[in-house]
């Protein structure tokens, strides 16, 4: 069946084979990106009350994600006051949120496009029916004009078939975007509450 569906069909099968593969790559940097924050903020409150804040960068630096990312900024500017540290976790997530966004956007153009060029195999097959029925005129016959028929129809099928999996894959990848960078939010207030009480006072003058 899939031989009848012409170049166009080739085109919808590598476009295919890259939503695959970006859903895949997107998909495991979210299950790497996404950890447990309540047990790491706790391990990290441990060694920052123990005042060992080396210890507490080297747990940041072992740990994937964005999180582990910011507390590390936190830990860094633990030093200068709440108001920097704010300053330093916006900055750095405003840095995280367009990796984790990455290549989405491919996804959902090739979700949009798939049907659209499906579309356009079923008008080429359509075009290439009729011109051979122009061709043979009263002598038509079913089997003359199947090819194009069938390209159509192939072609019409995989479209939808290459766009609904990837609607459903970019919108499965959007909310686990969304979750990572709701986790993201809450860890920098907690780790802003951390380094605060955590924090030595300045030297009196």
């Amino acid at each position: 069946m899939l031989s009848h569906g012409g170049p166009v069909l080739w085109l919808l099968l590598i476009i295919s084979a890259v939503a695959v593969a970006v859903f895949i790559e997107r998909f495991l940097h979210c299950h790497r990106a996404q950890i447990n924050s309540t047990e790491f903020l706790n391990g990290i409150r441990t060694v920052l009350k123990r005042d060992n804040p080396v210890e507490a960068l080297s747990i940041c630096d072992a740990t994937p994600g964005p999180v582990s990312r910011l507390v590390r900024i936190a830990i860094l500017h633990r030093e200068e006051g709440r108001e920097r540290v704010r300053e330093a976790l916006e900055e750095a997530g405003a840095a995280e949120v367009p990796r984790l966004e990455e290549k989405l956007s491919l996804l959902a153009t090739i979700a949009q496009l798939a049907p659209l060029i499906g579309l356009l195999g079923t008008m080429l097959g359509f075009i290439q029916t009729f011109s051979r029925m122009q061709e043979a005129g009263l002598n038509a016959h079913v089997g003359l004009l199947s090819s194009g028929i069938w390209q159509a129809l192939v072609c019409a099928a995989a479209g939808l078939a290459v766009s609904i999996p990837a609607h459903a894959a970019y919108n499965y990848l959007v909310i686990r975007v969304n979750a990572i960078v709701l986790d993201m939010e809450r860890s920098a207030t907690e780790i802003v509450r951390i380094v605060t009480e955590t924090a030595k006072p300045p030297p009196a003058p």
